[in-house]
């Protein structure tokens, strides 16, 4: 049984985490709820920041937001010394209401609204990573109009491609973000930046994909972007001040999964970068790179209560839970795979095997096939693993089901940091019907 970050066992057979009796959290606060170790998330994120200080390299770490964004998690990221992603004008709004400071959140997005580049401007951020071509002209306006200067990187797709579920993999040549490398269009968005009074070109930025377990593809993409500043320098004396490599650094679902310390990762992204700088002889850039996954994804735990059981004769035996694809939806969206234990049974043998369905209307709603578990009875408290990222951030109110409570646990103590949703929350912004047959109601 692989335990992460501070989860243990008690003596009576409980998972802890954080030194918080799970069997106990949800007492307190209900299920389904997702639970952060945040001690492991301190733990990542120092790990990447400390790898590179001991090279003495410029570096910012900036926390992928999209994997759990709320009011909390940009505290607790701020507390860490890290700078935020953020994609939409919602994640940059929770991002300012939890006070973080401005100028370390970068804006992403392939399609950022008008309205979406004004809060950013107001909010005076601290970048904003262009995407497109229509989104040059807009920011030109913009800038131009406010008379306001802007930092901005290029997005651009160095046609690596890392080995990931296809919806996954964003460094390929035909992905709907960023620039080509290699056919002419990051040249242009390049000349159309250059010497811009407002817009403050500091380099470029790549995402290669997610889920990634050994460095060659990282180091690839850096050879490649590196090369582009080494012409762009060559050609115009253009000096990149950031190379941003993005996300993607895999972490540990099930044993088949091999992820790589932080220090491995980053390391090799900085041989390769020195490599190519030396060989253009231009100064060192400050490297950004964006964890998202990797730092909230094995630390989030999911708990949910058992209910009914279903035997198929000489198919499978479902186990149903409460909560399902509402609160995580990568098993059907991407056959995504997931460990778990029975919470309150730890120390019992693993005698029988189930499917973990959810209990939404969805044939499809199975969150894990064939699991060997303990014997399962209704009422006990079944724990999915790294369920951290993109769980809570993709649920839904599909079946009209209320998304979970989210909690965070460290050191013993434990606080709640989103509300579990309630009836009338799911109603509120509803309106009655005022036109048709019965007008006067």
């Amino acid at each position: 049984m692989h335990l992460y970050g501070t989860q243990n066992v008690t003596e009576n057979g409980h998972l802890t985490i954080g030194q918080v009796d799970a069997i106990e959290l949800t007492k307190t606060y209900g299920t389904p709820l997702f639970v952060y170790d945040t001690a492991l998330f301190r733990e990542r994120a120092q790990g990447f920041i400390n790898t590179f200080k001991n090279a003495g390299v410029q570096a910012q770490v900036a926390y992928a937001s999209k994997a759990f964004s709320s009011v909390a998690i940009y505290q607790l990221a701020a507390e860490e010394g890290l700078s935020v992603d953020v994609v939409s004008g919602g994640e940059l709004y929770t991002a300012l209401k939890a006070g973080f400071p401005s100028e370390r959140i970068h804006f992403h997005g392939n399609n950022k609204s008008y309205d979406e580049l004004i809060l950013a401007f107001d909010s005076k951020i601290g970048c904003i990573v262009i995407d497109n071509f229509d989104e040059i002209v807009a920011l030109k306006q913009l800038s131009e109009a406010r008379q306001q200067k802007m930092h901005v990187l290029i997005r651009v797709t160095p046609g690596v491609e890392a080995h990931t579920h296809d919806f996954i993999t964003t460094g390929q040549a035909d992905s709907k973000f960023g620039f080509d490398l290699n056919n002419g269009q990051a040249d242009r968005a390049f000349t159309l930046l250059q010497n811009h009074a407002y817009l403050d070109l500091q380099g470029m930025h790549c995402h290669i994909g997610s889920q990634i377990f050994d460095t060659a593809a990282f180091s690839l993409a850096a050879k490649k972007i590196s090369d582009k500043m080494g012409e762009w320098y060559k050609e115009s004396g253009f000096i990149s001040q950031v190379l941003n490599l993005g996300g993607g650094f895999g972490i540990r679902y099930t044993e088949e999964d091999t992820p790589l310390q932080p220090a491995v990762y980053v390391d090799d992204m900085i041989k390769a970068v020195q490599q190519e700088m030396a060989a253009f002889s231009m100064p060192m850039p400050e490297i950004w790179i964006e964890p998202g996954r990797s730092l909230v994804g094995d630390a989030g735990t999911t708990l949910y209560t058992v209910g009914s059981q279903k035997e198929v004769p000489n198919t499978r035996n479902y186990l149903a839970v409460d909560g399902g694809m509402s609160d995580n939806i990568r098993p059907a969206l991407y056959d995504a795979k997931y460990e778990a234990v029975i919470a309150n049974k730890m120390n019992d043998q693993l005698v029988s095997t189930y499917t973990i369905a959810g209990k939404l209307c969805e044939s499809g709603d199975k969150l894990i096939e064939d699991i060997k578990l303990p014997k399962a009875e209704s009422g006990d408290i079944l724990a999915v693993f790294c369920t951290g990222a993109y769980g809570y951030s993709m649920a839904s109110n599909y079946n009209r089901i209320p998304r979970p409570a989210v909690v965070f646990a460290e050191k013993g103590a434990h606080q709640l940091v989103v509300k579990r949703e309630s009836y009338e929350d799911l109603v509120k912004l509803d309106l009655p019907l005022t036109i048709g047959k019965e007008v006067n109601r």
